[in-house]
């Protein structure tokens, strides 16, 4: 009898320990959240052997090559023009401008690029920058003004060079997600009816805004403006500042000027709450083309 007892209870133990585990739908019970956490210790297991390795100076199992610069990777045409540019040096503007029309790769007038990285907090109002600039030279390429006004103003609007200078219209026209141009200019008592679209334009930078200018009354003088080459600029999440200052088939001079208004504008920017140094490193580069430092002569 004692035998049979042991035998059942032997029994039992073996198809409960064949018998498969049972899993939830999710959470920590689920077969993912185990595979997961599995995955998880193995991979730490991996760090730590790696961590030990280094720190006994040993030669890490399965370390990764080195990988090449950028410079390296890119194409035959940026290489040799990479090897034109000192690594290092800070070049006035005058020579980088020079240089920068020599190493342009590409096969059209590419734009020539000013990037200023600044010493702000962009999580702070205060040294949000953004504003905008009028280049004397122009950006080189041609801007396509709308104007979102009154009948009057759109006609006026219309006389100053915009391209497109409608009311319902130009709105059944953003309803079908149809964007033909660069810059948008309303007036103030037309804004609500481009509520609507805020999510639309907004991340495109075209939303119209008073500090861009581009929500006025006087829309002739904005017109006016747009067309002659009024940009904005604003800094990024990285405290970094973009904008073209023109076409590699400017003459020096015409990009030297547009680059020294930009800068004085840029200056002018500075937050009063910033004591250290506001522009930290400036690049010039064309589209395509190899970065040049230039002298920090700005502040």
């Amino acid at each position: 009898m004692e035998e049979d007892k042991t035998k059942e209870i032997i029994t039992e133990e073996t198809q409960l320990e064949e018998k498969p585990e049972s899993y939830a739908k999710s959470g920590k019970r689920s077969k993912k959240h185990e595979e997961e956490t599995k995955a998880e210790e193995e991979r730490q297991a991996r760090a730590a052997e790696h961590k030990a390795a280094v720190a006994a100076g040993e030669k890490p199992k399965g370390a990764a090559p080195k990988t090449r610069p950028v410079s390296e990777r890119k194409g035959k045409k940026y290489r040799e023009a990479y090897k034109k540019v000192e690594q290092g040096k800070a070049y006035s503007l005058k020579e980088a401008i020079a240089l920068a029309q020599e190493t342009s790769i590409t096969s059209f007038p590419a734009t020539v690029e000013v990037h200023a990285r600044l010493g702000v907090d962009p999580r702070h109002a205060d040294q949000n920058i953004r504003s905008t600039v009028v280049l004397p030279n122009g950006t080189g390429k041609k801007i396509r003004v709308a104007v979102f006004a009154p009948l009057d103003l759109a006609k006026a609007a219309k006389a100053a060079g915009a391209d497109i200078a409608e009311d319902d219209e130009f709105l059944r026209r953003l309803e079908k997600n149809e964007i033909d141009f660069d810059v948008l200019i309303a007036t103030p008592q037309f804004m609500p009816k481009l509520g609507k679209f805020a999510r639309f334009l907004g991340p495109k930078g075209l939303m119209p805004n008073p500090k861009a200018g581009t929500v006025t009354t006087d829309v002739e003088k904005a017109v006016k403006e747009a067309k002659a080459g009024k940009v904005e600029y604003r800094v990024d999440s990285e405290a970094i500042v973009h904008i073209g200052i023109g076409k590699t088939d400017f003459t020096p001079e015409k990009l030297e000027e547009n680059a020294n208004v930009f800068f004085d504008s840029l200056k002018s920017q500075k937050p009063a709450t910033i004591k250290g140094q506001y522009i930290k490193s400036v690049y010039l580069t064309t589209t395509m083309g190899p970065s040049i430092l230039l002298e920090n002569i700005y502040n």
